[in-house]
């Protein structure tokens, strides 16, 4: 049986008030490839950056990388064959019913997401191995496990599927996810589009909802 990775980060927060440092968008994407060969290359420059002496922290995030360090990030990404895809979330303008906890707001953009830019890219016959990074506490994240796999049932045909939630740190193809959420989240918050710019050719799908 042929096999198929779904990795998951999400960018953005679940709070609702209008305040400082409180973003606008809940980001919810997904970098979908049939080879964990971009993840090896990532553990691959981990290695030669510690080796030529740069001070990393326990493993690449975007948000708190220099700027050397997200450069050298996105050379490698770019280098290797995946695709990406992004539910964007405009807060404001999110039902209340999907406001009624963190939970339910985490899976509605999930079930969109899947249904129109991650299923068609899942061959038939495959398993899918989706891959999420862990937000909550551990009450919460079965939770979020269950939802996914509640979502993952309703669009994904054809293919079988499991579903992992672990740390970012514990996958280098999560902090894969992380960089093209954070790229994505840029552009969306800032219209910054730098890093945005470099995957662009990636992404097969960005929408937001509620537009």
């Amino acid at each position: 049986m042929a096999k198929f990775y779904l990795f998951s980060d999400e960018a953005g927060d679940f709070e609702f008030a209008a305040k400082p440092n409180v973003s606008k968008y809940l980001i919810i994407c997904t970098v979908c490839t049939p080879s964990l060969d971009v993840g090896g290359a990532l553990v691959d420059l981990r290695h030669d950056l510690i080796r030529k002496q740069h001070d990393l922290g326990d493993c690449f995030h975007a948000t708190s990388d220099k700027q050397e360090v997200r450069d050298a990030v996105y050379d490698t990404l770019t280098a290797h064959e995946f695709t990406v895809q992004a539910q964007i979330c405009d807060k404001s303008k999110a039902y209340d019913r999907v406001k009624e906890s963190r939970e339910r707001f985490y899976k509605y953009p999930w079930y969109y997401l899947l249904k129109h830019g991650v299923s068609k890219h899942v061959p038939q016959g495959s398993h899918l191995y989706a891959t999420a990074a862990s937000i909550g506490t551990k009450k919460e994240r079965q939770t979020y496990i269950n939802n996914i796999k509640d979502v993952l049932w309703q669009n994904v045909r054809g293919a079988t599927f499991s579903v992992d939630f672990r740390p970012a740190m514990a996958d280098p193809c999560l902090q894969v996810a992380d960089y093209c959420a954070w790229a994505i989240q840029r552009k969306w918050e800032r219209g910054d589009r730098r890093s945005y710019d470099l995957i662009r050719s990636r992404i097969t799908y960005e929408y937001s909802l509620w537009r």
